[in-house]
């Protein structure tokens, strides 16, 4: 064993994150940290059954705003500073998104990152909460960050695509259209900007194809294992974490992305 994987050993024990991320047989790299709960309880990062942690806030149909296609004009979003991108985002009415949300999730983190991870979309928990990636999903990918040396808030920054829950007829959660996707997608863009993080990590088939603006039935597993570039930095595609809690085989796989993330990141410091 490494001495980074021993690092990372030792920190998880200290963390009491074993249940998460323990090894279970004699492992052949540090990838068999990957592992999820086995309690039962998993399910994909938008589960129902979440407590709501803080006050929920008003419909925007309820709160008497304008809705799409009404919006009024908005300030050019590329020379928003962070307070004025919250500000918009939590107002934003660009499209019909903005009819069923309880929040907007903007993001979260250290906003001086060199790490920025990108997901889909809010699922319930998250438009209760106002924060991305909380659940099953989102302790899975906290964990995930440590087995790197990282933490959620500090040198990570954790994003989506869009920043309303995406629902269908039913109110189950779906991905969010080429529609919604191009009316959110200036919102990141900036994020990106204000942060300037040295390595982007799409989580998932429609963070990935999102960024780099690929055709829809384009597989995740195309992607995987080699780097891409967004905005002239370097982006590393892997598995969004509730797929991996759905389909644990492929943990592994997983942690080759990471790692050739981190590679990435130590030869362009």
């Amino acid at each position: 064993m490494t001495a980074n994987s021993n690092r990372r050993k030792a920190f998880l024990e200290e963390m009491d994150l074993g249940p998460l991320w323990t090894q279970r047989h004699a492992p052949s790299g540090p990838e068999d940290a990957l592992a999820a709960p086995d309690d039962g309880t998993a399910m994909p990062g938008r589960e129902a059954g979440a407590q709501r942690s803080a006050q929920v806030a008003m419909p925007v149909e309820e709160a008497g705003l304008p809705v799409h296609p009404s919006a009024p004009p908005q300030p050019e979003v590329a020379l928003m500073d962070w307070a004025t991108l919250k500000a918009n985002v939590a107002g934003c009415v660009k499209c019909d998104l903005c009819r069923g949300r309880t929040r907007t999730v903007f993001g979260v983190g250290d906003e001086k990152a060199r790490w920025l991870f990108i997901g889909e979309g809010p699922g319930r928990n998250e438009d209760l909460q106002g924060e991305p990636f909380v659940g099953q999903a989102g302790k899975l990918l906290d964990n995930m960050l440590i087995a790197m040396g990282l933490r959620r808030g500090e040198n990570a920054y954790i994003a989506n695509i869009v920043k309303c829950r995406p629902t269908d007829d039913n109110g189950r959660d779906r991905p969010p259209t080429a529609d919604e996707v191009a009316a959110c997608l200036p919102y990141l863009e900036r994020q990106i900007e204000l942060i300037q993080p040295t390595m982007l990590v799409a989580l998932g088939k429609t963070a990935a194809l999102a960024l780099l603006g690929l055709d829809p039935d384009t597989p995740v597993s195309r992607l995987r294992g080699k780097i891409h570039r967004y905005a002239g930095r370097p982006l590393v595609v892997t598995y969004h974490p509730a797929y991996l809690l759905r389909n644990m085989a492929d943990k592994r796989k997983s942690w080759e992305d990471l790692s050739l993330a981190m590679a990435t990141y130590a030869g362009a410091d």
